[in-house]
């Protein structure tokens, strides 16, 4: 999924209409809950097909399957579903976890797999800790990095986008930084 990520942004970077992300964690007192992600393209459709005209979608797709399944047979993660709509582009994710950690180390561990390579040293990032009381959350180096390689025009076409992130608890929240 993290993967994915930058590639996703720097076709979106390369449309001129928007892109809309959605992060939505819901997170119980004990350290499960739920992590739901979506991507929407679907106002830059004609465009991204197009881009997508020139490389092969059945391949895609079958990385996604793949994904799913190694997703789900990750210890600590279930009810693994992606959705994928290639005629408004408009993908979701979603999954249960059993903990922060098992959240992360089953996607981490996803990512190695299918990409066959031993150790990939920007996953080492925690994007999410979870201590009883305490969520941080922080943008994974990766997706950082990626974001410093594109240009100032590509950046404010970008901006036109947007990113929500929501994250729910099931406990009043006291007090919270940003």
């Amino acid at each position: 999924m993290f993967k994915l990520i930058p590639y996703i942004l720097l076709i979106a970077v390369g449309l001129s209409s928007c892109i809309e992300i959605i992060d939505d964690l819901s997170l119980k007192s004990d350290g499960s809950g739920t992590f739901k992600y979506s991507i929407n393209l679907s106002s830059s459709k004609i465009k991204v097909n197009s881009i997508l005209a020139l490389d092969s979608i059945d391949g895609k797709k079958q990385k996604i399957d793949q994904f799913t399944k190694t997703l789900d047979a990750q210890n600590g993660i279930s009810n693994v579903k992606i959705e994928e709509n290639y005629t408004d582009f408009m993908f979701k994710f979603q999954c249960d976890f059993t903990s922060v950690l098992a959240l992360q180390e089953g996607l981490k561990q996803s990512i190695v797999i299918l990409s066959k390579e031993k150790s990939i040293p920007q996953l080492d990032h925690n994007w999410l800790t979870w201590d009883g009381n305490k969520l941080v959350r922080s943008i994974p180096e990766i997706t950082g990095k990626k974001i410093n390689e594109i240009n100032e025009t590509d950046i404010e076409l970008l901006k036109k986008g947007s990113y929500t992130s929501i994250t729910r608890f099931d406990k009043v929240v006291e007090k919270f930084e940003n």
